[in-house]
């Protein structure tokens, strides 16, 4: 019986306690709206006035309420900012709010976009729609550009003097102008010098040695330069044959010159012969170098000279050098051994090797054949018409 009364008893006291925890519960309930409304008006409280306004919960019938007790004319709202908040989402027009009349000499126009009406107390508080706040001006926002001091005008007078480094000397005048002769001047009206010499090798065929070169020296601007070409073999200290050229030199595009002026060849044993000379040389699309010269000489002798060359990067540094050459003449030149139309074509690889800009060494193979009466005369001569040479030499300027 006293282990029933006992168990009796936690269970009575069980029932009290969930009891409380539902009062508990239903009074958090109904505070939790009062507390959202709160939250929702916290940006538009008023200062309290002597007579304190009535709570209010969404639900509640607000038209049954006596709010006679409010005086709006009497509220100082100057302070408040609607600016900072957006409320149109507040719908007071469903209150209904009647309103004490103040004094006769309230004025509404401290709350300037806020209706409150003309109408009497008893009127509904659309009258007091909030939603009308949207229209209110608030001139402030309106920024005048007119009256702001932008950058510019005089420098101020602790300012850095941008001359000051140089200690009072300018450009071209003073203790260290340059004379007229070596004033600085734009670079294409400066005159340089370069020789170039872009074959300097030893060879080796039909079991006999020699030494060959071909370069070119200048002197002149960026568009105007007299040049120097030359090229020839010498053999047993003597030289065997050779080719000069005098030319002007002139740059008619970015890429492209023309050269004009004479030719002098030179062959032991054999007359010599001059021509005149006019040609194209430049850098043809895809990186060709490319050089065609035409030649004038006398007794009606012509020629055409073509020549082409193309770099294959293996590296930054080492390269392969495929070259070719040709040459056609008008007329036959029987004392010289040349043949009329395509008298020769020589090709070459060379693998070359950039030390620097200025030296670069190489190795190499050529193949020279002779066509049409030049290889008839060579081999009158005892010549090969076909001719394998192998090369080694260097490349250089300065």
């Amino acid at each position: 019986m006293k282990v029933m009364n006992e168990t009796l008893g936690i269970l009575v006291m069980n029932n009290q306690l969930k009891k409380k925890l539902l009062v508990v519960a239903i009074a958090a309930a109904g505070a939790a709206p009062m507390f959202v409304y709160a939250q929702t008006h916290a940006g538009h409280t008023s200062p309290p006035s002597q007579t304190a306004a009535p709570t209010m919960v969404p639900g509640m019938d607000h038209g049954s309420m006596d709010m006679q007790g409010m005086n709006h004319g009497s509220m100082d709202m100057s302070g408040m900012n609607h600016g900072s908040d957006k409320v149109n989402a507040q719908g007071h027009g469903a209150m209904s709010m009647p309103m004490k009349q103040g004094n006769s000499g309230t004025n509404n126009a401290v709350m300037p976009g806020m209706n409150h009406g003309s109408s009497s107390s008893s009127s509904p508080a659309a009258a007091h729609d909030m939603g009308a706040m949207s229209t209110m001006d608030h001139g402030g926002g309106a920024m005048d550009h007119g009256d702001m001091q932008m950058q510019g005008g005089s420098a101020p007078p602790d300012a850095r003097d941008p001359d000051a480094y140089s200690e009072g000397y300018v450009r071209n005048a003073g203790k260290y102008a340059l004379p007229p002769s070596e004033a600085l001047v734009m670079s294409d009206m400066h005159n340089f010098g370069s020789v170039y010499f872009d074959r300097l090798e030893y060879v080796k065929a039909r079991g006999e040695e020699w030494a060959a070169y071909e370069g070119e020296a200048w002197y002149g601007s960026t568009y105007n330069r007299a040049v120097i070409k030359a090229e020839g073999e010498v053999a047993s200290g003597k030289l065997q044959e050779s080719e000069t050229q005098l030319l002007w030199r002139h740059a008619v595009s970015t890429f492209w010159d023309t050269e004009l002026g004479v030719r002098f060849d030179y062959a032991q044993g054999a007359p010599n012969r001059e021509w005149l000379a006019f040609g194209v040389k430049g850098l043809a699309p895809y990186w060709f170098e490319v050089d065609a010269t035409a030649y004038v000489g006398s007794n009606g002798r012509t020629a055409l000279g073509l020549s082409a060359e193309y770099d294959i990067l293996l590296t930054q540094k080492l390269y392969l050098q495929p070259a070719v050459e040709m040459n056609l003449y008008g007329k036959d030149d029987e004392e010289r051994g040349i043949g009329s139309g395509l008298t020769d074509i020589t090709t070459g690889l060379r693998l070359k090797y950039e030390v620097t800009r200025q030296f670069v060494p190489y190795v190499g193979v050529e193949w020279s054949s002779k066509f049409g009466k030049t290889a008839d005369y060579a081999r009158a001569a005892g010549e090969s018409k076909h001719e394998t040479r192998f090369v080694a030499g260097v490349s250089f300027r300065f």
